[in-house]
């Protein structure tokens, strides 16, 4: 038991806590006696101590809370890990973390409080750190994943978008990968048999050029996929039925839900009495709980993005 659930050196307490959780600490209930006979878990005599101390029985999870928040009882003296994570899977390790954290300062003495870090809505403060913590190859596609305060959505929830979409990025960049491969090996081969012929020297640029405008395009079709691909998420479709198909399907289907929602618009104006400023009912701002991940761009600017996804294809 003591294995299981005793600090690393050097390791984060959040860190910590977040593989006691995953090793079963919930399951294990201790009374105080018990609990001070496993020794030091944590590596700190305030957090130790702490845990022995409710004499009742208590799961060593609880345990484990109310001593690292006796120790430090403000939210701030505990930190999480620092600096880029590298992988989706890291990435996910360190939303939960955060997680852990919020769970810490929930009233961990409070029986009916969520103690479970995978079970905690995400909060607009905690998506935003890890985003900042999201490295460049991830950061920008993320930011499509717009956020708005109210829908709460569980660090559990988002985990499985998160594959999803990593699911998605690798798919894609494989195939351009592959292509910008088969251009690299075709420009080597033809750059080490020809290169003694000087009329040829203007090809071999020109091949270079080629392979970096492939390179160049397959990034750009990745982004322009991504982001339709986020939108109809959004618009309530059922992603199952879209991942896997080309930007050319994606983009039929956004610019058929946009006419609906113009034609739907347009309606609404011809037969809509006039209603006097006063009497206009103010919009919740709980009606729209994801808003578009394409929001915030001009109608011209949609169209010429799609055009460039149907041209592309």
């Amino acid at each position: 038991m003591r294995k299981d659930f005793s600090r690393h050196p050097g390791e984060h307490i959040v860190t910590w806590l977040l593989r006691c959780w995953d090793n079963g600490a919930s399951s294990v209930e201790l009374e105080g006696k018990g609990a001070k006979q496993l020794g030091s878990l944590s590596r700190e005599g305030g957090i130790d101590k702490a845990i022995g101390r409710k004499t009742q029985v208590l799961s060593l999870w609880r345990r484990l809370l109310l001593g690292v928040k006796e120790r430090y009882p403000f939210k701030d003296e505990v930190t999480c890990h620092q600096g880029k994570w590298t992988t989706m899977e890291r990435g996910i390790q360190y939303l939960r973390e955060l997680a852990v954290l919020e769970v810490i300062y929930n009233d961990p003495e409070n029986a009916q409080s969520p103690t479970d870090p995978d079970e905690v809505q995400c909060t607009q403060p905690m998506w935003r750190k890890f985003l900042r913590s999201a490295p460049p190859t991830y950061a920008n596609s993320l930011a499509v994943m717009s956020w708005k305060e109210g829908y709460g959505q569980t660090v559990d929830e988002l985990a499985v978008q998160l594959q999803q979409y990593e699911g998605s990025l690798s798919s894609s960049l494989r195939a351009c990968v592959s292509a910008v491969e088969e251009l690299s090996r075709e420009f080597q081969q033809f750059k080490v048999d020809m290169s003694s012929s000087p009329p040829v020297q203007a090809r071999i640029a020109a091949i270079g050029s080629k392979h970096s405008s492939a390179q160049e395009r397959g990034e750009r079709k990745y982004t322009q996929w991504a982001n339709l691909w986020f939108y109809l998420r959004d618009q309530g479709e059922d992603m199952k039925k879209w991942d896997g198909k080309p930007t050319s399907v994606l983009d039929a289907r956004v610019q058929e839900l946009r006419e609906k929602a113009t034609r739907k618009e347009d309606s609404s104006w011809k037969t809509a009495a006039p209603v006097s400023r006063e009497q206009s009912p103010r919009r919740s701002r709980w009606a729209d709980p994801i808003s578009d991940p394409l929001e915030g761009t001009s109608d011209s600017r949609v169209r010429k993005v799609s055009n460039g996804y149907s041209n592309q294809d």
